[in-house]
């Protein structure tokens, strides 16, 4: 049995000092199986080699519910560590560039249709109708806030909501409603 497995088998068992004498004997290896990984990633990437090892270091030794009974499957597990954190940092990067960073606005108090004419108001009410067969939950959150005025966490304590729950079913409906309004303008003009 090698001095990995045998450390390995001891931060299984729980010794404090064992994740500290791993690090030593695995790291050259780690940062070997980073850089290849690394090269398949573009030039301008900003994860460095360094930073994924560390990660994925954190992520196994952290969690005490992994064991790895062999040097293979430890290095396997990391390889994998690596993997799911180069795909995070794609997914936040890709957000970012797809509007994860812009600020976001509180939908609170702002009307789906402003309250102009009665052809606005009753393309609403037609809407509101296919929305109730749709789905009557999300129709009655938006009697309750456009008709009735009830802000998004009023109208969720009374449909018994969480008020999140709420928020969501908001926005579809918002969408959804704009949507139908706006064919119902097309249609008549």
């Amino acid at each position: 049995m090698n001095e990995v497995t045998q450390i390995l088998q001891r931060l299984e068992s729980g010794s404090p000092t064992a994740a500290a004498e791993l690090l030593p004997l695995v790291y050259e290896e780690l940062r070997r199986l980073a850089r290849t990984r690394m090269t398949r990633e573009l030039p301008q990437h900003t994860l460095q080699a360094t930073a994924l090892v560390h990660e994925a270091y954190l992520r196994l030794v952290g969690n005490e519910a992994q064991t790895w009974p062999n040097r293979a499957q430890f290095f396997s597990a990391a390889a994998e560590a690596m993997r799911r954190i180069l795909i995070d940092h794609a997914r936040r990067r890709r957000a970012q560039r797809h509007g994860g960073d812009a600020p976001h606005i509180e939908l609170e108090g702002i009307e789906i249709v402003a309250p102009g004419d009665d052809d606005e108001l009753l393309a609403v009410h037609e809407a509101l109708d296919q929305l109730m067969r749709h789905d009557a939950i999300k129709a009655e959150l938006v009697k309750l806030g456009y008709f009735a005025g009830l802000t998004t966490a009023e109208a969720a304590g009374v449909l018994k909501l969480s008020v999140s729950t709420a928020r969501r079913h908001w926005e579809y409906s918002r969408a959804w409603l704009f949507r139908e309004t706006s064919r119902a303008r097309r249609a008549d003009a």
